[in-house]
């Protein structure tokens, strides 16, 4: 076999470093006005840990490093969050992300209008990671996410979430077990494919 394309620039799995859980200061990439699937309105804000944080430039250097030509920025350094609860009341979400990053940056009012989402390029906020499960082909992992935005000053010793599982109805229930091993009865002699 010859040596693939980017053979030698290729990361390995081990070289993951996984969110450390709890408080982090964050900075705003980019917040985008945009719609759900049922047409209701909400913003979309890419974030990465700011300089000073425990694990600075997290989501920019997991961002240069995927060599996918259709690359994206990553999914946990994204948040999706709706503007309005099914009462057409503001979200406690969206509030919560509009008031952390006043009280994170001195001075910062934020104003409505055409200009509303690129106002926020470049500000500081605080983000507090726990575990979420997620379910993929039949599989339940667990990954840290950003569960909710705070105020900058409020992320160092911040409570690590309890865990966010999947709901009941959304597991795989009586799944076979499964060890990885392949049931061979006894007694054949036929050789293994494999």
């Amino acid at each position: 076999m010859q040596k693939p394309n980017n053979y030698d620039s290729t990361h390995t799995s081990d070289d993951f470093t996984p969110i450390i859980p709890g408080g982090h200061h964050l900075i705003i990439k980019k917040v985008e006005e945009s719609k759900t699937k049922t047409d209701k309105d909400m913003i979309i804000v890419a974030f990465d840990m700011a300089p000073g944080d425990s694990q600075p430039n997290y989501f920019s250097e997991m961002f240069a490093n995927d060599i996918r030509p259709d690359k994206k920025w990553p999914r946990t350094g994204r948040q999706y969050i709706v503007v309005t609860d099914n009462d057409g009341n503001t979200s406690r979400s969206f509030k919560t992300f509009v008031t952390s990053v006043e009280k994170s940056n001195s001075g910062f009012v934020t104003a409505w209008g055409d200009t509303f989402a690129s106002q926020f390029k470049g500000k500081r906020i605080g983000g507090v990671f726990g575990p979420v499960e997620s379910e993929y082909q039949g599989k339940v992992s667990t990954r840290c996410e950003l569960r909710w935005f705070c105020d900058d000053a409020k992320t160092d010793g911040a409570k690590v979430p309890d865990l966010k599982a999947l709901p009941n109805n959304n597991r795989i229930v009586n799944a076979p077990a499964s060890n990885d091993f392949v049931s061979v009865p006894d007694g054949v002699d036929e050789e293994i494919p494999f």
